[in-house]
């Protein structure tokens, strides 16, 4: 009995010290930093990978020779599909292609508008492929991943830092897949621009920046948002960080910038004599920024007239982006379809199959309370004098 106790003993410990079998070292990866699909004329896919070059960091990051050569590099083939492209693109590397740090993909536009479910599809599928992966939409995907990078190590690293700041929408694979099977199958990725900037010595130098939002229905891109109309849909999704906003007050010649402090916003549906009706309900606080009118902000009634232009700034922007989505566009990518399901089940079903007719019929109230909650450090204008 002891013989057969230390026998399965043995062999136990034999099977932990097995190790990893079928590992794979770093140094025979090749490490996706970022993804482009763009569409050719004949139809095929255009994917471009981003890989990051290990030997540029090998000898240090600064002061050696070794760190002043490019951190990526740029390589593209066609196919029918991802899959096919991707071959390609393996059999002219040296590396196993390694999907686990490719943190940015970017969707051309001509792809955007035939459709990204399947290739969205295919990353979630694959076990590599992170489900946090941030997703863009560029004009040309593969020239946004082409610009040189100025702060960052490389471009796709600028790209996800700003969407950090939250200058427009935030979007991963596993949101946008919950987007497009949710009620109302509409939803929304950040659009990139490509932008020109003269430097001192006379040069031109281009760089991508987050410019607005790309609008989806049913996997197709059928239009796009502008910076203004974004902010507006921030507010709704209560997104909006750091950001300022600019009031004019009054007829006064100067302005008033205040910075959101914090907000509360609340959709409300409802449900009466067969009208739908969704109340948007925005309670924000900001506190002074800059002043540069004649008003004396340590009064009461200034304070009141800076509210009343503060509230009337952020009720036109979230009314430009309602009536954008719900008649232009008609695209329910606020998820007005998810609080009427949730709360009017019954009415809701009703209405599921058609909600592309019912949503720009629902009845959009919006109801914004803004206060001021700091003035800042200075009681008067730094810039101009009050008058008598």
């Amino acid at each position: 009995m002891k013989i057969i106790l230390h026998s399965i003993f043995y062999i136990g410990m034999l099977i932990l010290l097995t190790g990893c079998w079928d590992k794979v070292e770093i140094n025979d990866q090749a490490i996706i930093t970022a993804t482009a699909f763009d569409k050719d004329d004949n139809g095929q896919i255009d994917l471009t990978l981003q890989i990051f070059i290990p030997k540029s960091f090998s000898t240090g990051r600064t002061g050696s020779p070794g760190s002043a050569g490019p951190v990526t590099f740029i390589t593209s083939q066609k196919g029918d599909n991802i899959a096919d492209a991707l071959s390609k693109i393996q059999g002219k590397l040296s590396r196993k292609l390694f999907w686990g740090q490719c943190k940015v993909f970017i969707f051309g536009e001509e792809v955007a508008k035939s459709g990204i479910g399947n290739h969205v599809d295919y990353l979630l599928r694959q076990p590599q492929p992170r489900e946090r992966g941030l997703l863009f939409v560029a004009n040309k995907a593969k020239k946004v991943l082409e610009m040189p990078a100025v702060l960052e190590r490389y471009s796709s690293e600028g790209i996800k830092e700003q969407s950090k700041l939250t200058t427009g929408i935030k979007v991963t694979l596993k949101d946008f897949e919950e987007m497009l099977i949710g009620n109302s199958s509409a939803a929304a990725l950040p659009y990139l621009k490509i932008s020109k900037e003269k430097q001192m010595q006379g040069q031109t130098d281009k760089y991508a920046h987050i410019y607005g939002t790309a609008i989806f229905k049913n996997d197709k891109m059928i239009g796009k948002m502008s910076e203004k109309e974004t902010r507006g849909i921030l507010w709704i999704k209560n997104e909006l960080r750091d950001y300022t906003v600019t009031v004019r007050v009054n007829d006064d010649h100067g302005e008033i910038s205040l910075n959101p402090v914090s907000a509360q916003i609340n959709l409300i549906p409802k449900i009466q004599n067969n009208k739908w009706t969704m109340i948007i309900k925005i309670k924000t606080e900001g506190s002074i920024a800059l002043n540069t009118t004649n008003l004396d902000i340590t009064t009461s009634k200034a304070i009141k007239t800076i509210e009343k232009a503060y509230q009337k700034k952020i009720h036109g922007r979230v009314q430009l982006a309602i009536d954008l989505i719900q008649h232009k566009l008609n695209a329910d990518i606020v998820d007005f379809a998810k609080k009427f399901h949730r709360k009017y089940p019954k009415e809701w079903e009703r209405v599921e199959k058609r909600w592309n007719e019912k949503f720009p019929e629902v009845d959009v109230v919006i109801d914004v309370e803004a206060h001021v909650k700091r003035q800042g450090y200075i009681n008067e204008s730094a810039g101009r004098k009050k008058s008598d």
